[in-house]
């Protein structure tokens, strides 16, 4: 009931578009907005604040320091149920990934974070709004607002769903940390044999084949994967494995 009279009493200080910008974000992240200064402290630009002549604590800094450590603590849990049996070393590093910037500007580009950015009037129309560093920083920040505004269950779920729907772990890869190098680690520290990678399909023509591969692991086949070469078939199919090594 507070919670409620709170909301209300704070939506009623907010101009038209302020509220219109409240609403839109409850569409965007699924949840009530209790709490409406949290939201647009999150999306507050330090130049923003400056140009007003704010406090400096009244741009999504604070915030954002916050969402870090939640989307920390969240993106763990979602590696720890994907690959229930990864290395330490494997969640570390798939970790890092996750929750670096590049990363988080993408999921902030998807969902047009950018588009609720407030800038002073002296760095409009110069892109900032989506700059990698300031749609990273922004959604640490919107995670850390429905964090206090909602806890940290309603937190994670959204969260949760935004990697679900926009991150494809096999983009990870890259030629100095893969899925394959992950499954080796991950073998060798179950002291099982090393991974196994057998072409099982080759299709269509010679400029464009496709290839089905299988990863095998003490005899048992732990995954299978498809891509446009060899490696990156290797690198589904080491995915898939990570997943299901436990059936071992």
């Amino acid at each position: 009931m507070i919670a409620r009279i709170r909301a209300l009493y704070e939506r009623s200080r907010l101009g038209y578009e302020e509220r219109q910008k409240i609403r839109s974000l409850e569409k965007l992240t699924g949840l009530p907005v209790r709490r409406a200064s949290l939201y647009q402290k999150a999306l507050r630009h330090r130049s923003y604040v400056a140009e007003k002549n704010l406090s400096a604590t009244e741009s999504y800094e604070q915030l954002e320091f916050l969402g870090d450590a939640v989307l920390d603590l969240i993106v763990s849990e979602i590696i720890l149920n994907r690959y229930p049996a990864a290395s330490e070393g494997m969640m570390t590093q798939l970790r890092s990934r996750l929750v670096k910037g590049e990363m988080l500007a993408r999921i902030a580009r998807k969902i047009g974070l950018g588009n609720y950015v407030e800038l002073g009037d002296r760095v409009k129309n110069q892109g900032v709004e989506n700059s990698e560093s300031v749609l990273a920083d922004c959604f640490e920040a919107l995670v850390g607002a429905i964090y206090l505004d909602h806890g940290y269950l309603h937190c994670r779920k959204f969260a949760t769903d935004l990697y679900g729907k926009y991150v494809t772990y096999e983009e990870l890869v890259s030629s100095s940390d893969n899925f394959k190098s992950l499954l080796l680690e991950t073998v060798q520290a179950r002291k099982l044999p090393a991974p196994v990678y057998n072409i099982v399909k080759e299709s269509g023509p010679g400029h464009d084949k496709v290839f089905d591969v299988e990863v095998v692991v003490s005899d048992k086949v732990l995954g299978t994967g498809t891509g446009k070469n060899k490696k990156k078939a290797e690198q589904a199919a080491a995915e898939k494995a990570l997943r299901d090594i436990n059936k071992i």
